[in-house]
């Protein structure tokens, strides 16, 4: 039993009350020994991009493979540049450095703390090759816009749409953007796997053909290797349960979403809070809420209080900015509004099993500390 009367995520409860459903799908992949790219694989692709609006699904191993791969697919080499937010997880600037680009930071919107395209403008050099937009918290970056000014520079747009799933911008899905998009199936995400898996999505047949290739050792149809690849399958079992759960993605994105309206009605009056937007709420302007992500004033204090009073919180990366990580070599003196940010974020519980009651004593708790 947890010490927490609020958990940050509920793994038990999303697995206990979809048992049987998970049991027989696991049963069958094992009794009938279908455990690596056979039919559940296949059918989880199809079901992927039906959903996400796209024409093709690559399941992969996870989403820092997917992005790998991907900027491999599309040629990245050293000395290019590739410009993405400086509000991402490591697996982002990792991937770029991995398939042998360089990553460059782009400042963030005080706004909804997404990729600031007025940053990426000035971040553009002879070098740049790519842009990544990273849709975070359940809401999709400007990627439209975004894409525009790649194309207008002879660059290509990858979304990182490990936290998007679900959510809609002016109609197009996260994940259907510029040349594709990677996904995290990470079980804290809003459809997650039972470990880690992820996916690819495209609308570019040589894309999709790339990809295939390259997480399987680039064996081709005549099982030939004609030059090497990676090994970066997702299992049956991943994407047995991934595709049962996709067929319950809209119940819980609904969850997330009225999650997410009791705390901005518990909490949009306080002085001392600085709420992410509000303004996407129809089927072609939604967020799907990852995360409840806001800024706070005196943040570790309440972020201590809260924890005090057995709400389990977690900062998001730790608490700690990508560009603060000695990994990080490139520049950061213009990173302003990211850092602000960073002292003042937190995020609140956002999952499946959360009651309403407990959504109230979250709210009750914050409100409890700024009174003091």
């Amino acid at each position: 039993m947890s010490a927490h009367k609020v958990k940050f995520i509920d793994y038990q409860f999303w697995y206990q009350s979809e048992k049987k459903q998970i049991d027989e799908l696991l049963l069958s992949c094992l009794t009938r020994g279908q455990l690596m790219l056979r039919e559940e694989v296949e059918e989880f692709e199809r079901n992927l991009a039906k959903y996400v609006g796209a024409k093709y699904a690559v399941g992969m191993s996870n989403c820092t493979d997917a992005l790998r791969l991907a900027l491999i697919a599309k040629g990245i080499k050293p000395g290019d540049e590739v410009i993405t937010s400086a509000h991402t997880f490591a697996a982002t600037v990792a991937a770029i450095e991995q398939a042998g680009g360089t990553p460059v930071l782009a400042d963030i919107k005080s706004s909804d703390h997404l990729i600031d395209i007025d940053s990426v403008k000035k971040m553009i050099t002879s070098k740049t090759k790519a842009i990544i937009p990273v849709s975070i918290n359940g809401r999709v970056a400007d990627c439209i816009e975004l894409e525009e000014l790649a194309n207008e520079n002879g660059m290509f747009l990858l979304e990182d749409a490990a936290q998007g799933l679900g959510a809609f911008r002016k109609g197009k899905m996260s994940g259907n953007h510029g040349v594709g998009g990677c996904f995290s199936y990470y079980p804290a995400k809003t459809l997650g796997a039972l470990g880690d898996a992820g996916a690819f999505t495209t609308n570019d047949i040589d894309m999709y053909n790339k990809m295939m290739l390259l997480r399987n050792h680039m064996r081709d149809s005549d099982g030939d290797i004609k030059e090497w690849g990676y090994n970066c399958r997702i299992d049956n079992i991943q994407a047995a349960v991934l595709n049962f759960r996709l067929s319950q993605m809209e119940k819980y994105v609904e969850k997330r979403r009225h999650i997410a309206s009791l705390y901005y009605a518990g909490l949009s009056d306080l002085s001392n809070i600085v709420l992410s937007p509000n303004d996407r709420n129809t089927m072609t302007d939604r967020d799907a809420y990852q995360n409840f992500e806001f800024e706070a004033d005196d943040r570790d204090k309440l972020l201590a209080y809260l924890r005090a009073e057995e709400i389990e919180i977690i900062l998001p990366w730790g608490g700690k900015a990508i560009h603060h990580h000695t990994a990080f070599k490139g520049e950061k003196w213009h990173l302003k509004q990211a850092d602000s940010h960073f002292k003042r974020i937190m995020t609140l519980p956002m999952h499946i099993a959360l009651t309403d009651d407990q959504a109230a004593c979250v709210i009750e708790t914050v409100r409890k500390f700024y009174k003091k």
